[in-house]
């Protein structure tokens, strides 16, 4: 049997479950963010508009949120060598 044999016989709750542990394990944001960009569309098409746009909305208060820690002044010395790396790459 084949991994994703094995794997398409799980139940979306261990699935779930299995990857998002990985991800937490390997420090994986971009899975997370990934999944959360399309949490709403999901809703949506599992028939859930208004949670759909609750989601949105949510998601956009959390990203306001995560981008205010950056006025913490230790927060913005932390973050200074990757303003320095991207200004660089663009440049």
């Amino acid at each position: 049997m084949t991994q994703q044999q094995d794997l398409d016989r799980l139940d979306t709750d261990e699935l779930r479950e299995r990857a998002v542990e990985l991800a937490r394990q390997q420090w994986d944001l971009r899975f997370f963010w990934k999944l959360l960009g399309l949490i709403p569309a999901a809703q949506a098409i599992a028939g859930n508009q208004e949670a759909s746009d609750a989601s949105v909305a949510q998601l956009s208060g959390f990203v306001y949120e995560a981008l205010s820690a950056e006025n913490d002044p230790e927060v913005q010395e932390a973050l200074r060598p990757v303003y320095i790396d991207y200004l660089r790459e663009r440049e």
